[in-house]
Parts: C-alpha cells; sequence; structure tokens
C-alpha cells in the first residue's frame, strides 16, 4: 500500500534506463545522483509536514465511517485505463508529425532543435493536464473509503504538495538531454537527415518513459485501492 509514497525510488525508473541507453547520463552514479534529488528535496519542514497529516489522519480515522459502500465502489482503473490510452494515443499520433529540418539547418543546432523542444513540451503539458484531474479524483474516492485508505489519500495529497513543483522541474530538464542527443547524431551524421526518423522514436521512448513516472503515484493509489476491496 505504500507504492504510491515511493517517490525517490526515481533510480529503478524505466526513464533512468532510457536515458542512460541513450548515453544521456555518463555514469550510473551520476544517473543515481538525478534520482536522488527528489529524496534530497524532503526537507526536515517538509517531514514535519508528513508528520501531521499522518498524526491526524490516524487519530480520526477511526471516527469516521467510509462513505463509500462496497457496492458502490467506482472502478478506478478503467478510469485510469481511459487516461493512459488517451496519453498513449496522443503521444502515438503526434510522432510522425515530427518536423524535419533541412541539411543546411542543422549547422545550428539549437534553432534546428527547437521545433522538437516544443513538441516535447506541448506532451508533458498535456500528459499533467489530463493525469491531475485523474489523481485528484482518485484522492477523493480514497478519502471516501477506509481509514486506512483515506490516510494514504492525505499523504498523498501532502507529498503531491512537497514534491509535485520540483520534481515537474526535473522533468522539464529532459528537452534539454534531448538536444544533446540531438546534437551529437548531428554531428556524427552531417550532412544527411537521414539519423531523424530514429531521434524522433528516441524522443518518443523518452516521452513514453516520462509519462510513465507521471502515473506511478497515481497507479500506486489505485492498487492500494483494489487490495484494500479484496480483503473486506
Amino acid at each position: 500500500m505504500t507504492r504510491a509514497l515511493t517517490r525517490t525510488s526515481f533510480h529503478s525508473a524505466r526513464l533512468i534506463r532510457v536515458l542512460a541507453e541513450l548515453s544521456l547520463l555518463d555514469t550510473v552514479e551520476q544517473g543515481a545522483a538525478f534520482a536522488e534529488k527528489l529524496g534530497m528535496w524532503v526537507s526536515f519542514t517538509d517531514a514535519i509536514t508528513l508528520s501531521s497529516v499522518h498524526s491526524a489522519s490516524s487519530a480520526s480515522a477511526a471516527d469516521r465511517p467510509g462513505a463509500v459502500a462496497s457496492g458502490a465502489r467506482p472502478d478506478l482503473g478503467q478510469a485510469f485505463a481511459r487516461v493512459q490510452a488517451g496519453l498513449l494515443s496522443s503521444i502515438g499520433r503526434a510522432q510522425p508529425e515530427l518536423p524535419a529540418p533541412a541539411p543546411d539547418a542543422l549547422g545550428d543546432p539549437a534553432a534546428a532543435f527547437e521545433p522538437y523542444r516544443r513538441h516535447y513540451q506541448a506532451q508533458q503539458r498535456e500528459i499533467e493536464v489530463k493525469l491531475r484531474p485523474l489523481r485528484a479524483r482518485v484522492r477523493e474516492v480514497l478519502g471516501q473509503s477506509s481509514p486506512k485508505l483515506r490516510k494514504l489519500a492525505a499523504l498523498d495529497a501532502a507529498l503531491d504538495g512537497i514534491l509535485g513543483e520540483r520534481e515537474s522541474k526535473l522533468l522539464q530538464k529532459l528537452p534539454s538531454l534531448l538536444e544533446k542527443r540531438f546534437r551529437q547524431l548531428a554531428k556524427a551524421h552531417q550532412p544527411t537527415t537521414d539519423w531523424l526518423a530514429n531521434f524522433g522514436q528516441e524522443m518518443q521512448t523518452v516521452l513514453l518513459a516520462d509519462m510513465d513516472v507521471r502515473l506511478q503515484p497515481v497507479l500506486g493509489l489505485i492498487e492500494a485501492y483494489n487490495q484494500d476491496s479484496s480483503t473486506e
């Protein structure tokens, strides 16, 4: 039931493996350092906040009956699947539409990469826009369920407030890492552009891994919800 709260397990995520395979993380140690930034962000004050939420939810959990009857439990898995399928479809549709700069444009890699940066950032915004209402809905359902699920929802909300913005800023660095890859390939293959299709696929792979990272907290909440349902 703690999977939704393991936000600092970033180093074991698919995203880190993908970046390493593309040589965008120079060493395993540097990759781990990149991952551990999330853990380092949980300051002493943040820990007090989490402790307060935990204490408050523990103290009140026994006094509040669950508001969602077992026979009326929403199917959160279906809601998750719809959002995930929509995002996968969006990412798949957008990939073939990536611009292909003319060979002479590659003389200025920063300018040539800019459309790719905008594309990646637009996809990140779409993921966030579609995911945030789902996460709020899942927390709402858990908040009306058993005492332990209410506690989990409260802790997830606290962690989202503590880490959400800073995690987003970390993920916003991914386009810059991809630009590094773009420059490497442009330099290695000049003056041809036959490598651009492969680069587009690599960028799509990174984007899918980026999406996975953002989906993990919601998936953890839903798994806890389903497990709690099955034990009633």
